[in-house]
């Protein structure tokens, strides 16, 4: 089956041709002639699959009849992420390029002054996030009883709990003789009990059993210590032949802490959450998709939908909380027929998520062993001479190595100043071992050094502080030579038996305290 035999316009299928798409899938093969004779839908498909063209291509050929009319769009997508809302908006520009057809995109994050503009002007395909829609609606800015069609993308997370009111309210105002469609890779009973409510009479086309996994990727658990996880993962980073991947974790602090250990480590990764602006979040997808950086940690925000070629690896850093997650998270690698890998890191906490999704999956996820790993493994005993492939990561005994020679100069004037002591030590020592010819010799000769030092610290009085002013009070330990400047004891004084003071005699000892 070609995309011609599903009935589209030549003009569309020329931007198909184009796109170098020529066999649809089969959620696209059952959606579209639906869609096109208006009838209320129900797409049930693995995530990659191509749902979104599934509406796309047939909303094109339905809105290029009739006009538009300001501040009262036509047809209305509603998406949970603004990047998903981003995504299609660029499948209806390269879609839609043979058509007469103005778009807009509603999204939290930017100004509303191009928004506001666009509606003004009057847009056929509306694409939006529920927030920015009821905010501009509230406003006065937007009406929807001219809607002929709604789309609600990724239901089963647009219909759950904390966005039925929004869902509710935004349908509250559409007419009620429109078309309305839902896709989504998972659809939970109770929540399709909901979705039922939005639609009359609809087709539901299932090509895949709900929350079943893409035959294209491998998946694995890690039993991991939660204080292992970050190990466990520079480990795979470095062992399984990766490429590019997405790390998943379920807290967005989470996710910053992470990004910055592993830049730290030397991998080259980027980081988006929801607390990200818009334009940020746009920026690090584009270093991602264009090779500037080859990891993405990430938040669940982009979990759904976003469609990034080539990504070999997934990782869920943590196991996500709802089950229908994982199918999402897993489904970012495996995508338009390519392998991929997905890991799961499972700590003693997270049993029961773990649980859940594997009842969800309908079977158990393979645990990680030896014989999976994707590199030969090397004894722990001999140490590789090179790093494996994969990875960026510098080795532990490079980092420590690197670490002592950091700490080498804060070391070093200590051990110098050690080495001076143990030197004056032996100086000190030597003369009570050699013959006394020699070490009267050595007096001569040092003598007039030491007068020298003595001459030099009497031309500095300026230089000096008040404290130094005292030295010449003080009384010399012996009549014979003056004591050198730097305090040490003459080599013709008597030995100080054990235990006492040897070294130079405290200023402040003169005053007061004389015996």
């Amino acid at each position: 089956m070609t995309f011609a035999d599903l009935g589209l316009s030549p003009e569309l299928l020329k931007a198909v041709e184009d796109a170098g798409y020529t066999e649809p899938t089969a959620i696209q093969a059952e959606a579209i002639p639906a869609v096109l004779m208006m009838k209320d839908l129900i797409g049930i498909a693995q995530t990659g699959t191509g749902k979104t063209a599934s509406f796309v291509l047939p909303m094109i050929d339905v809105m290029a009849s009739g006009r538009r009319r300001a501040l009262m769009p036509r047809s209305l997508i509603l998406e949970p992420t603004r990047e998903l809302a981003a995504q299609v908006a660029e499948n209806f520009e390269k879609y839609g390029k043979n058509h007469d057809l103005k778009m807009a995109l509603l999204i939290g994050g930017v100004q509303m002054g191009d928004q506001v503009k666009a509606l003004n002007e009057g847009v056929d395909v509306l694409i939006a996030t529920p927030g920015r829609l009821m905010d501009l609606f509230e406003r006065g800015k937007i009406l929807l009883n001219g809607c002929e069609l709604l789309v609600i993308d990724e239901a089963d997370r647009m219909l759950d709990m904390g966005f039925i009111p929004d869902i509710e309210f935004i349908c509250s105002k559409l007419p009620e003789t429109r078309q309305t469609m839902l896709f989504s890779a998972t659809m939970p009973p109770p929540i399709a009990k909901l979705a039922k409510t939005f639609l009359t009479n609809p087709k539901r086309i299932e090509t895949e059993r709900a929350a079943s996994s893409n035959k294209n990727i491998t998946a694995f658990k890690v039993p991991v210590k939660a204080r292992q996880k970050r190990d466990t993962l520079e480990w795979l980073l470095q062992n399984d032949q990766m490429e590019t991947a997405i790390i998943f974790a379920n807290r967005k602090t989470t996710v910053r802490d992470l990004n910055k250990h592993l830049q730290k480590r030397g991998f080259a990764s980027s980081e988006i959450h929801g607390d990200m602006d818009q334009s940020s979040r746009l920026k690090e997808l584009e270093r991602f998709k264009s090779g500037d950086v080859n990891i993405l940690v990430a938040s669940d925000v982009a979990a759904r939908g976003l469609d990034i070629k080539g990504v070999s690896h997934v990782f869920n850093y943590d196991t996500p909380w709802h089950p229908d997650d994982y199918v999402h998270r897993v489904g970012r690698t495996g995508r338009a027929g390519a392998k991929g890998r997905a890991f799961t890191l499972v700590s003693d906490e997270d049993a029961e998520a773990i649980d859940n999704v594997e009842k969800l999956t309908g079977g158990k996820i393979k645990v990680f062993g030896k014989s999976d790993v994707r590199v030969e493994l090397v004894d722990p005993a001999v140490k590789p001479d090179a790093k494996p492939d994969g990875g960026d990561k510098p080795d532990q005994d490079e980092t420590r190595d690197d670490k002592s020679n950091e700490d080498k100069p804060r070391d070093e004037k200590p051990r110098r100043s050690r080495s001076r002591k143990r030197g004056d030590e032996r100086m000190d020592e030597a003369p009570r071992t050699r013959k006394p010819r020699r070490a009267k010799e050595e007096t001569r000769d040092r003598a007039p050094k030491s007068e020298a030092a003595h001459s030099r610290s009497e031309d500095k009085p300026e230089r000096s502080e008040e404290p130094r002013e005292v030295k010449p009070e003080r009384k010399p330990r012996s009549s014979g030579s003056s004591r050198p400047h730097n305090g040490g004891r003459n080599q013709d004084d008597e030995p100080v038996p054990a235990g006492e003071w040897n070294g130079p005699k405290p200023g402040f000892l003169d005053m007061g305290f004389k015996s």
